[in-house]
């Protein structure tokens, strides 16, 4: 056994601590809440913070491993949330397992992201740096506007659309019922989301993620990354392995999104739930947890979620300590000094072996 871990790949060995890790923080926290440890905040907490741990795997991929700076996963998020909890509607008559529904829902959702992915990356891809993340935060705000102006009822005749106008559609008032009620949003989702469903699609994230980034398709999409130029002239097909990471990002960031509305009652485009903030904060993670680090930004994502609320005890004072802390954070996580000062600690552990620049984890 000791052979066999000697000689595994540093990557390998890395991609199984952070499965490793996030398994015993499962059993913790399982424990914790069988026991009555933790409150009901804590408890409620564990579903968002699988939520958005598996958007920002997604928006790692774009950022960190693609190199582009994109602001629309929050968009990706809303259209796999709304499908998503759309097609549950749709099916709750006919399917009675919780289960078949939620993964048929996942599917949905993850599916329509990745479609929408594909086909904002056509002419999105093409342009860099600002302008890309200008263009995706755009389209984030025209998805939000678009369901905040879509009807779609059903009754015995079948289905019925209309657009800003719900008296438009001439539905049976007895036995029809709203499926998405424009800024009221879809209403009576089964609650079909736990923690055990949040940890299981994250480690299925990391596991497809981790295997892209480890095959030639990864190396490729790196190398583009890296330089475009240098990757163009040796025969790397620029726009294809763009588009795929792109679209893969998306997926991902919808099947966080059917979780998110999996777990509420009440699904509605705000900006608060899926805006500019949202995109923002996602990033943060990412920035935070390290580019390219995929265990780094479910470790920001923790943190940095579960802070204020834990913070909510000082009142007017949270959001300043949250600040503070955020920067001591990202001075500790980026600052040059640092760094040198944590590789030389980790130099001094056991088992510590000096960081390298731009490694996946």
């Amino acid at each position: 056994m000791k052979n066999f871990f000697t000689n595994m790949k540093k990557s390998t060995k890395n991609h199984l601590i952070t499965y490793a890790g996030i398994i015993v923080a499962y059993a913790i926290m399982q424990i914790l809440c069988g026991t009555g440890v933790a409150s009901n905040l804590i408890k409620g907490l564990l579903v968002p913070i699988c939520v958005y741990s598996i958007v920002a795997i997604g928006l790692n991929l774009c950022v960190g491993i693609l190199g582009e700076l994109s602001l629309g996963h929050a968009g990706f998020m809303c259209i796999g949330a709304f499908t998503g909890a759309l097609a549950t509607k749709l099916l709750y008559d006919y399917i009675p397992s919780k289960i078949l529904m939620f993964l048929i829902a996942l599917v949905i959702g993850t599916f329509f992201a990745a479609l929408f992915g594909f086909l904002i990356g056509i002419p999105v891809l093409r342009l860099k740096g600002d302008y890309l993340a200008i263009v995706t935060l755009a389209f984030g705000q025209i998805i939000i506007n678009i369901i905040n102006v879509l009807y779609i009822g059903k009754d015995e005749a079948g289905l019925h659309f209309a657009f800003s106008n719900p008296n438009a559609i001439n539905m049976n008032e007895e036995t029809g019922v709203w499926l998405i009620n424009g800024a009221k949003g879809i209403t009576k989702i089964p609650s079909i989301s736990n923690f055990t469903i949040g940890v299981i699609l994250l480690i299925v994230s990391l596991f497809i993620v981790y295997h892209l980034v480890d095959s030639r398709t990864g190396r490729a999409i790196m190398a583009i990354r890296d330089n475009r130029i240098a990757a163009e002239s040796v025969g790397i097909n620029i726009t294809k392995y763009k588009m795929l990471a792109f679209t893969i990002s998306a997926a991902i960031a919808g099947a966080g999104g059917v979780l998110y509305s999996h777990n509420l009652s009440t699904l509605t485009a705000t900006t608060n739930n899926f805006g500019y903030n949202m995109s923002i904060m996602i990033l943060v993670y990412v920035v935070l947890g390290g580019m390219g680090s995929f265990r780094g930004s479910i470790i920001a994502t923790v943190i940095l979620y579960m802070l204020p609320e834990l913070l909510r005890g000082l009142s007017d004072y949270r959001m300043l300590f949250y600040a503070i802390i955020l920067i001591g954070l990202m001075l500790f996580n980026w600052s040059p000094k640092a760094i040198v000062w944590r590789q030389k600690v980790l130099s001094l552990l056991p088992f510590g072996k000096k960081g390298e620049k731009g490694k996946v984890e």
